[in-house]
């Protein structure tokens, strides 16, 4: 009789979320340089990123570790994770508007928050398709 080999949990999809979330962002400049200018595109693809960015580390640094025997570091990666994302995050608020001050902080802003919403579309996006069949 073999031992049991571990269960091998499929990883969480955590990519189809930070693609939404930089589409998102392209898409805003876009928009934002079609119909009005460039400095008003700069200040929604700046606002955008300084959102997606701290996400996509925070992404890769939570999840790394996966399985029972690795809860430990599981934990100390979320929580080193957290902690880098809200540095990061306010590095590069600071970074905004030093080097390059928002010509519409209102664009700015916006696409920031329109990007981090975008983890409110996480659970469609992340969701595995049910492999349960009725009996009936």
């Amino acid at each position: 009789m073999q031992p049991a080999a571990p269960a091998k949990l499929p990883r969480p999809r955590i990519a189809g979320l930070i693609l939404l979330q930089c589409g998102v962002v392209t898409g805003l400049a876009l928009i934002a340089w079609g119909i009005w200018d460039r400095g008003t595109a700069v200040s929604a693809l700046t606002g955008g990123l300084v959102a997606a960015i701290p996400n996509a580390f925070f992404a890769w640094r939570a999840f790394r570790y996966q399985g029972a025997a690795q809860a430990r570091y599981i934990v100390k990666s979320f929580y080193h994770a957290e902690a880098g994302k809200f540095g990061l995050t306010a590095a590069l608020f600071t970074l905004a508007f030093v080097a390059v001050p928002p010509s519409n902080p209102a664009f700015f802003f916006g696409a920031y928050v329109v990007t981090l919403l975008m983890h409110w579309m996480g659970p469609w996006l992340l969701r595995r398709p049910s492999h349960i069949q009725s009996r009936g």
